[in-house]
């Protein structure tokens, strides 16, 4: 769920001289490159990404249509934010949610991953799970690369250990003595050090993920 990674603010300023409109400035936000790659990049993983904005219909359908949102909620008054995501949620989606403000404190709170900026408010960053230090959508997409090979080095390591322990044990209790193999207490002590070492080095690895 983005919200404040994707904003377009329009104003328009007359310009008068003396009674008479003499014309227009018009300053408006443009989307961010980054949000755009970050959205892709999301889809490639699997990841639906979703808007949650209290602009109007018309601005939300065009930053939809720029980035690739194929759903979005427009038109969202701070109030009932929190009530989207639990919206959300009852389709059976886990659903992660940057946000910065403090309207949206309750909504980062009732997600099930929330993900604040560092340059937010006190109250959003309280409420969330993950502070961003930069305000970048594409860290986003490196957090959920991160915790995907987390995730990974973990099996892999309970993985290693469960195997270690289901034949170092037995050979130390002596399943095999009848066939001359017993592992005695050095060469365990021995193993069970070369299995640590092996599990750190393979944890170790997550700082070359890139």
């Amino acid at each position: 769920m983005l919200n404040n990674y994707i904003r377009v603010l329009m104003v328009q300023l007359p310009i008068i001289i003396g009674d008479k409109l003499a014309g227009a400035i018009a300053l408006a936000d443009i989307i961010r490159e980054e949000s755009k790659e970050a959205i892709i990049k999301l889809k490639l993983m699997g990841i639906k990404p979703m808007m949650l904005t209290g602009d109007n219909s018309q601005v939300a359908k065009w930053v939809a249509e720029e980035t690739g949102i194929e759903e979005y909620f427009s038109g969202v008054l701070p109030q009932d934010k929190s009530n989207k995501i639990k919206e959300v949620q009852s389709r059976g989606l886990t659903v992660a949610m940057t946000g910065d403000g403090v309207n949206d404190a309750p909504a980062l709170a009732r997600a099930d991953i929330g993900i604040a900026i560092d340059t937010g408010t006190d109250v959003a960053v309280e409420a969330t799970d993950i502070i961003l230090v930069r305000n970048n959508p594409l860290d986003v997409v490196s957090i959920i690369h991160l915790s995907r090979a987390t995730y990974r080095k973990m099996l892999q390591n309970l993985g290693w250990a469960t195997g270690y322990n289901a034949i170092a044990l037995p050979l130390a209790a002596g399943v095999l003595f009848s066939f001359g193999i017993i592992l005695s207490p050095a060469i365990g002590a021995v193993l069970m050090s070369l299995s640590t070492i092996i599990v750190a080095i393979n944890a170790r690895f997550l700082k070359i993920v890139r």
